[in-house]
């Protein structure tokens, strides 16, 4: 396990240098830089920036130095003070301060429909797959392609729409407008809950009808090998066998979806709080985007693919103590 451990850690190291490496070239792919936006925007409002200031500008930011010079800049103020640089959109604001900001409701609304998800997918799809062809299998399956299928953003457009025509919803926001800078009280945390629970629904969707069909498809994995046969006709009770061997087999996959499902679940996030106004980590990243600023949009994804490295060595772990095949496995190797 030590081995496996020591690899992995390797491994992960490898990956974030490669991630971090990749996305820098990508912001910096399209023409222009952050200055070619800001002459953009002078001129739009009629305003003239001269080759002179923009040259000024450049070498303030640093965007005057080669593509290495700004990438080890970057990466080794990281790793060795925990600096993640300036957002130059934003005022010249850390942007470790600008994430953090904005951190908490996204975090939350990952955790709280990944709790949703666990809750609803996994016994519907274990209920499917004991009872399979039955009229429930039949409604689990098709609502587990239907919400794959669905694109979120395009759910919250629609669900939006009808809550504002017909149940009088507000269009968007973590409060009504009496709200917004009342203290805090019950009638406040109310309205909060009646903002943030379509949200948590829209983007457990897709999650939730996978989660139905990886539980689903994994427990009649189970229940059609030889063991479960021979258990079955030895004259085992059916409750007894499937809590004992099948269930216990079918759930490593669950250990396997907590390593890249927050992150995931944080990525469907920034879309949906794109398009419902919420003041999370999305509109901040838009900007971060429209803008190219490089350090703000760079550090934001290495920050969610450290997370997605380091759920996924935990998931590995759990599954490890769970299933003792894994383990096994593990130490062999």
């Amino acid at each position: 396990m030590l081995s496996f451990l020591i690899r992995r850690l390797g491994w992960m190291v490898m990956t974030l240098w490669a991630i971090s490496l990749a996305t820098f070239f990508i912001i910096q792919l399209p023409p222009g830089d952050y200055v070619s936006t800001l002459q953009a925007n002078a001129e739009e409002r009629g305003e003239v920036m001269g080759p002179a200031e923009a040259a000024g500008l450049r070498e303030r930011y640093g965007l005057d130095q080669s593509f290495f010079a700004q990438y080890w800049k970057w990466i080794s103020n990281i790793i060795f003070h925990g600096d993640f640089g300036q957002a130059f959109a934003y005022n010249m604001r850390p942007v470790s301060d600008l994430i953090w900001d904005r951190v908490a409701l996204s975090f939350t609304l990952s955790v709280a429909t990944m709790l949703l998800i666990w809750a609803i997918a996994y016994p519907i799809g274990i209920y499917s797959a004991v009872k399979q062809y039955s009229a429930g299998d039949y409604v689990a399956t098709f609502f587990g392609f239907v919400g794959m299928a669905i694109p979120e953003f395009m759910l919250a457009l629609v669900l939006m729409w009808v809550g504002m025509r017909y149940f009088g919803m507000s269009p968007g926001g973590l409060f009504s407008p009496e709200y917004q800078d009342a203290a805090w009280n019950l009638g406040k945390m109310l309205d909060l809950a009646s903002h943030i629970w379509l949200p948590i629904v829209i983007i457990a969707v897709a999650g939730t009808a996978g989660g139905i069909r990886i539980a689903r498809a994994n427990l009649l994995d189970e229940l059609h090998k030889p063991y479960v046969v021979a258990a079955r006709a030895k004259g085992l009770p059916e409750w007894k066998l499937l809590l004992k061997y099948p269930f216990r087999m079918s759930m490593s996959p669950f250990f396997s979806t907590v390593g890249w499902l927050l992150p995931g679940l944080i990525s469907g996030e920034v879309i949906i709080s794109i398009v419902m106004n919420l003041p999370t980590t999305g509109p901040l990243m838009l900007g971060g985007v429209t803008n190219q600023d490089m350090y703000l949009v760079g550090s934001f994804i290495l920050i969610l693919s450290t997370l997605t490295v380091i759920g996924t060595l935990i998931s590995d772990l759990a599954l490890a103590w769970w299933d003792p095949r894994i383990r096994h496995s593990y130490e062999g190797g």
